[in-house]
């Protein structure tokens, strides 16, 4: 007997809420955005929105699946089945916060405040939970396989993301460190270059609507950016500074299937993080190296 689906709902915490954390209470909330020329009725009213959104979608899986409810913040500490479909409501942000963290599985989008989306990731509405659900749990159901990064360390240790990986450090100061090429095919470092910059970043199609996107008009659009579900990355080293032992000549490029772009730290700290989640990343010191490219798995986007 095989077993039921688990419908896994993927939120975070509202403005309200975050509020409500910080002051205590409705009214202290309210003094508090007051005296900064807000108001807390709006907020509170998206709030009801955004967990209307989540009831009705809860209120749409199938009595005879299972079912897992995981906030934002804890992610990194939830563990995902091979069964699972993953219901994102919310942001198209948490869509991709979501996708690191997955192996496969059919991920729905779910967009928990219309209008105030762009709806990139987060196409439906929660009237439309139901019939996604079941599509998502169909052999063979319709899914859009889009292009994911992956950072993977000379110690083994890997990161994955959706939109883009940046690499930099922590305190956002010069990062020093050696770039070249490093393709599957040859191991071996390519043409490379010792560099002093505020960081590096490699990004996918489904980044380039976002900060991928801004390097990349202030670059003068050197290359096409690639489509979401396109094998292609591009990466761009920001604020390269030319001295006698640092160069400018590798700032940016694009990475197909199998190609892949190596960087060997040259201080004493830095740290790779994706889709802006710098609470989890991996740490390197002097010496280390780190490989990036095309990730082994996409993300399944029930369309």
């Amino acid at each position: 007997m095989s077993l039921a689906p688990r419908a896994v709902l993927v939120h975070r915490r509202t403005e309200y809420e975050e509020l409500l954390a910080r002051h205590g209470t409705h009214g202290q909330a309210a003094f508090f955005l007051s005296s900064r020329g807000r108001s807390i009725e709006e907020v509170a009213r998206r709030h009801g929105r955004a967990r209307q959104a989540l009831r009705e979608v809860a209120a749409a899986v199938p009595l005879t699946w299972r079912r897992a409810r995981v906030e934002r913040a804890d992610l990194d500490r939830f563990l995902f089945a091979p069964e699972d479909v993953v219901v994102v409501v919310g942001q198209d942000g948490l869509v991709a916060n979501t996708a690191k963290y997955l192996s496969g599985q059919p991920v729905v989008g779910i967009d928990a405040e219309p209008g105030r989306n762009p709806g990139v990731l987060v196409r439906h509405r929660s009237a439309d939970a139901a019939a996604l659900l079941h599509a998502a749990a169909a052999a063979g159901g319709s899914a859009e396989e889009l292009t994911m990064v992956e950072a993977v360390a000379d110690d083994t240790q890997r990161l994955v993301a959706l939109n883009e990986i940046y690499l930099g450090s922590p305190g956002h100061q010069t990062a020093r460190y050696r770039l070249g090429s490093g393709d599957e095919e040859s191991p071996e470092e390519g043409p490379a270059e010792s560099q002093a910059s505020s960081g590096v970043l490699v990004g996918t199609g489904t980044g380039a609507t976002g900060w991928l996107r801004s390097v990349w008009l202030e670059r003068g659009r050197p290359v096409h950016l690639p489509a979401p579900c396109d094998p292609r990355l591009l990466w761009f080293v920001r604020e390269a500074w030319p001295s006698p032992t640092t160069g400018t000549t590798l700032v940016a490029g694009e990475l197909g299937r199998g190609q892949g772009l190596r960087l060997t730290v040259e201080s004493d700290r830095m740290v790779v993080f994706g889709d802006g989640m710098e609470g989890d990343a991996m740490e390197l010191t002097w010496g280390q190296s780190v490989r990036l490219g095309i990730a082994g798995t996409s993300l399944r986007l029930v369309v």
